[in-house]
């Protein structure tokens, strides 16, 4: 099998690609935590992409339910056909709508399961999903069927550690924090999508980024999706590098607090 290595929209450190190597040879999901904005759920799409492989995305909300990973059971659809004889009613299979764990297990290749922000969900979400993942299989009651992965995909779960997860799912995982890049690795990101930028600009408008993330009461740090997003502000605006330290033009791309924004102006340079 192929290792995952960086892409060129995607520049990952060597430890996240080890860890992502690690968790594919021993068929385990890989638990990424990090602060927002920094590339977790880009990653899965970026092992898609380095190993050729399908991406079956599962954005996770408050409201969701390790059974809606599974399957639904389209009880209402069933009536409404039962009630205006619409199709055969008795093939209750007709009926079972597969969740995107249930959509990974059936491909006849080996895709990329990406389980999106885990955190969001209620406490009893990750135990709920312990034997699934270990198995990789599940049983649908209502066909009395059970659904086992054609091809074990291979498993990205993201967090933002916004809340704890289990020690039972945490054992079942190979993790890996992904720290916030240096200035280095930073500069070889922001190239990624706009190669072409002025040294200076790039530069200054970096160290009024990092500069802000220092300064200690600053409630919401800037991310790296916002510096890339300023860098193109800046130069849609024709902002020359001499004006960034001085006039901080077009800050709100990075700081998102009225707070934040006061403490900025006060304290960058």
């Amino acid at each position: 099998m192929s290792n995952f290595e960086s892409t060129k929209e995607y520049v990952a450190s060597e430890e996240l690609m080890a860890a992502v190597n690690v968790a594919i040879a021993l068929e385990k999901p890989l638990l990424i935590k990090g602060e927002p904005g920094t590339g977790k759920t880009m990653l899965a799409k970026a092992v898609a992409k380095s190993l050729n492989k399908e991406l079956i995305i599962w954005n996770i909300k408050s409201t969701t339910k390790a059974q809606d990973g599974l399957y639904m059971y389209d009880t209402i659809q069933r009536l409404y056909d039962g009630q205006f004889g619409e199709g055969e009613v008795k093939d209750i299979s007709r009926y079972i709508k597969l969740g995107k764990l249930g959509e990974a297990f059936t491909k006849d290749e080996q895709v990329i399961l990406l389980i999106d922000e885990i955190d969001k969900a209620d406490l009893e979400f990750p135990n709920d999903l312990l034997w699934e993942l270990d198995q990789m299989e599940f049983y649908i009651h209502e066909t009395k069927e059970s659904v086992k992965a054609k091809k074990r995909p291979i498993v990205i779960i993201t967090s933002n550690a916004e809340k704890e997860l289990p020690d039972a799912f945490l054992r079942r995982c190979i993790f890996h924090y992904i720290d916030f890049p240096e200035k280095e690795l930073m500069e070889e990101i922001v190239k990624v999508h706009y190669p072409d930028v002025e040294e200076n600009l790039l530069k200054n408008a970096m160290d009024v980024f990092y500069a802000i993330r220092q300064i200690k009461d600053v409630r919401k740090k800037p991310s790296t999706s916002e510096l890339i997003d300023w860098i193109n502000a800046l130069q849609i605006g024709g902002i020359t590098a001499d004006r960034i330290k001085s006039e901080l033009p077009f800050i709100g791309v990075i700081v998102k607090k009225d707070e934040d924004l006061e403490i900025a102006k006060n304290n960058v340079y």
